[in-house]
């Protein structure tokens, strides 16, 4: 690779180590293996970055050579694991950080802060327990921000599949959250359609 590509290489894909590290976890289910999983994608993309259109989504394309090298092994060496120790390397790989990022009030006192975990845990909880490709479709869209057809891209199908994925993901996290959505005064009592994670987490700033 020559200097000035290795220079856009590292100044383009090297930033996202931490999303390709929170997509790879939820791919892998294992701290160690996302970090292998990670590393191999990163290899894979810089002997290929010459092949990276850079009118494209960088994200979008660093994630489908990760799920790639995913079903070319990874899950068959997926190891049992404790499901404590999942959700809390999943809630440190969130961080709390990022959910105060992405808003605008003050950074929480400590109830909010305890609040905030709480609410954390039980989505990657529910998120957690989803099929594979619910899962992804769910983390892709409302944890990563990547539009349809770059999901559609990342997971090999067809825009309206990514769609119905996402719907049916959504409607099984409400399903699992809408108590918790009730204590924190989000939604009533009364049915209501699925919601993103986005929505979800929006209201640990009005509880």
């Amino acid at each position: 690779m020559d200097p000035a590509a290795r220079q856009q290489f590292e100044q383009t894909a090297l930033p996202l180590l931490d999303n390709m590290y929170g997509f790879a976890l939820r791919l892998t289910r294992d701290p160690a293996q996302a970090e292998d999983l990670v590393q191999d994608t990163m290899v894979r993309a810089y002997r290929h970055w010459h092949t990276f259109n850079a009118d494209s989504n960088v994200k979008a394309w660093l994630f489908r050579i990760a799920r790639n090298s995913f079903i070319d092994g990874y899950h068959k060496r997926r190891k049992a694991r404790d499901m404590a120790d999942t959700i809390h390397t999943q809630v440190q790989s969130l961080g709390q950080a990022t959910a105060i990022a992405h808003s605008n009030s003050t950074p929480p006192g400590p109830e909010d802060a305890v609040e905030m975990r709480m609410t954390r845990r039980r989505i990657l909880d529910a998120l957690e327990s989803l099929p594979d490709d619910y899962r992804i479709a769910v983390t892709l869209a409302d944890l990563e921000g990547l539009a349809y057809k770059e999901i559609a891209e990342v997971m090999n199908c067809p825009t309206g599949t990514v769609m119905s994925r996402l719907y049916r993901g959504r409607k099984l996290l409400h399903k699992l959250l809408h108590d918790h959505a009730i204590e924190v005064g989000f939604v009533t009592e009364s049915p209501s359609p699925p919601v993103s994670l986005d929505r979800f987490r929006a209201s640990q700033n009005k509880a």
